[in-house]
């Protein structure tokens, strides 16, 4: 038995893997990681792997940024961790002004947690307060879309689309309103339709601005989304903007709603808010919704939640130092270059084969739907798998092989990852 095979055997011992079949395991080749540096993360074996999916889309600068391994560092002088329920850190205090300069919210306030379904599960408790607090009665419903994920709490369950098991929980999941997915070209005329129709019970629509990436990397027209944005304005209704995977530079622009002339009044971010170094999430909150939580101590207007680890100084540090390095090394320009290079490596070498149905893109949220002949072959994880073999981290979305790359990767490197989608693609397509 090899290094690597006494580590998945001791993992599979003792660890539960989120969204794994837990029996089959060991049998699919897991990459058991010992150390990262750069874009690269090697495994027990010594075995490097170009890390295409940024380690579950989270590593937006790669492993090991000496800066941000240094912002760690300095904040663990000052203290690991204080509780931001009635008081405050001064590096929290700090993120959060830096935040306010960038988000697309109008002078916002930011309550933060842990990950991004949190972030979710606390845009969808402010909005359901926000009518309680100003006096409107009943907008308890939310309305939200085909194809939409935004995680796997019951809330985030909820405004989800379902799919990846999570039928079971059906009797858990409150209804919404369901607008067809961005796959639907009537997508945003339809939602806006329902927006004008149930305004009057609607407490919030919560949307993915531009791409909906658990649904395979669907990608929406900016002016459907600003569509969208008019008719919550027009009629009154929360928006919520979910950026927890198109926040921090994935599609070009800092957050995606910049693209889409929308102005959320909550807007949830995570994933890359760290750069991949420590878990953290937020939301940030428009001074309109903000403002309608004051009143007297302990009054009824008051938004009883919070986490234990909710707005971690060394979460906040890395993040502070993030958010400088990504305009401090024009990162958001690289993103810009890298799309463009990647849409036509994709257009030359992976869509013309029989093999696959479609390529999507945007910013570097990649796409590619292959087709198999026949249900059940598994043509997704197998793809992947190849591209692993050839040194290249990819993970598929059922039959959708996603490219989610960092936002610092190099020209090199994406041929270095094309050629192994490609060449695994033909491989699988042989048999």
């Amino acid at each position: 038995m090899g290094e690597a095979d006494d580590w998945v055997a001791r993992d599979e011992a003792v660890v539960w893997h989120g969204f794994t079949q837990m029996s089959t395991y060991g049998e699919n080749a897991p990459v058991v990681v010992d150390h990262a540096e750069g874009h690269e993360v090697v495994d027990v074996d010594g075995r490097r792997y170009l890390d295409a999916i940024s380690s579950l889309w989270v590593t937006t600068l790669g492993h090991r940024v000496p800066e941000l391994d240094d912002a760690l560092r300095e904040q663990i002088e000052r203290g690991a961790h204080t509780t931001m329920l009635g008081n405050g850190n001064r590096v929290v205090v700090e993120l959060a002004e830096a935040l306010a300069l960038v988000v697309p919210v109008e002078r916002p306030h930011f309550l933060f947690a842990s990950d991004g379904a949190s972030a979710v599960e606390q845009a969808l408790k402010i909005a359901f307060q926000y009518w309680a607090n100003v006096g409107v009665a009943p907008r308890t419903t939310c309305l939200g879309f085909g194809g939409a994920y935004h995680g796997d709490t019951i809330g985030a369950l909820s405004v989800g689309a379902g799919g990846f098991g999570t039928d079971l929980f059906d009797p858990l999941r409150f209804p919404v309103l369901r607008a067809p997915g961005f796959d639907d070209p009537e997508w945003s005329a339809v939602a806006a339709s329902m927006i004008e129709q149930h305004a009057s019970k609607l407490a919030a629509v919560i949307v993915e601005p531009l791409v909906q990436g658990a649904a395979g990397m669907h990608c929406a027209d900016p002016a459907g989304l600003a569509r969208l944005g008019a008719a919550c304005r027009a009629h009154d209704v929360l928006l919520i903007c979910d950026e927890v995977a198109t926040g921090f530079g994935r599609t070009g622009t800092l957050f995606a709603s910049e693209q889409c002339d929308l102005r959320p009044d909550l807007l949830c971010m995570g994933k890359g808010i760290t750069g991949g170094y420590l878990p953290m999430s937020a939301t940030a909150a428009s001074h309109r919704v903000f403002e309608a939580f004051l009143g007297p101590d302990l009054s009824e207007k008051t938004l009883y939640h919070g986490h234990s680890y909710g707005g971690n100084a060394l979460a906040a540090a890395v993040a502070l130092r993030h958010l400088e390095l990504i305009g401090e090394r024009d990162v958001l320009a690289n993103v810009r270059v890298r799309s463009e290079e990647l849409r036509a490596l994709l257009h030359d070498r992976v869509a013309p084969l029989a093999g696959v149905r479609e390529v999507r893109l945007c910013g570097l949220m990649g796409g590619v739907e292959l087709a198999p002949p026949a249900e059940g072959l598994r043509w997704g994880r197998k793809v992947c798998a190849g591209a692993v073999d050839r040194g290249v981290l990819l993970r598929p979305l059922g039959d959708v092989v996603v490219l989610m790359p960092p936002l610092t990767i190099t020209s090199s490197e994406l041929h270095t990852i094309v050629a192994a989608l490609a060449e695994s693609i033909r491989n699988v397509m042989a048999g």
